[in-house]
């Protein structure tokens, strides 16, 4: 992780997995939260910014709204700070988020990536994800456990570099999964570490 890591932390940015803030923690990581609800922008001192998974569909509309946020997120990867987004965090990158109601929300552009919850589809289930290629994560074959958990439907995604080639549990393979545009990447996947490796 970079020195200095600007986490989104609130209510639509909730599933950091505290023992992945621990780790960077104890790797030297300052980590500097900041709430897009609030409108309040990503430190602009920080290395990388992480928007984590959540529930920005039932707040879609102040996200939308949270000028300085967006404004900040923009700024942030036009400088060349890593951003990254899973699931939830993914979705806010996107170009769009249509919620329950049918209402289109405009997000912050960074990735081509349309999303909908006008009609929900559950994806669920522990995944193998490995890198299509050197970037922000890492370089290119290396491999990492997570899972999905969602009800969003894609309603487009790209033109543009996948992140990932996915597998499930059983190790059969799901196609590519996620974006990566320059040093902004996303996908649904809630990284939980690298592969082979196991938290204490």
């Amino acid at each position: 992780p970079g020195q200095r890591i600007a986490v989104a932390r609130d209510i639509a940015f909730a599933f950091a997995y505290p023992a992945l803030l621990d780790a960077w923690r104890r790797a030297g990581a300052e980590v500097l939260p900041f709430s897009p609800l609030e409108g309040e922008a990503p430190d602009t001192a920080a290395d990388a910014v992480f928007l984590p998974g959540g529930y920005p569909e039932l707040h879609a509309g102040r996200l939308a709204a949270a000028a300085g946020f967006l404004a900040g997120l923009r700024a942030a990867a036009g400088c060349g700070a890593v951003v990254y987004g899973e699931c939830g965090g993914y979705m806010v990158l996107g170009r769009g988020l249509v919620d329950a109601d049918g209402v289109r929300h405009e997000m912050a552009g960074l990735l081509a990536l349309e999303t909908s919850f006008a009609a929900r589809r559950l994806s669920l289930g522990y995944r193998q994800a490995r890198l299509m290629a050197d970037g922000p994560l890492g370089r290119a074959g290396t491999a990492f456990r997570g899972h999905e958990f969602h009800y969003a439907t894609v309603t487009a995604e790209g033109p543009g570099e996948a992140l990932f080639a996915l597998a499930d549990a059983a190790g059969r393979q799901r196609g590519n999964a996620g974006l990566v545009a320059g040093r902004v990447a996303g996908s649904f996947v809630h990284l939980i570490d690298r592969a082979g490796e196991e938290r204490a």
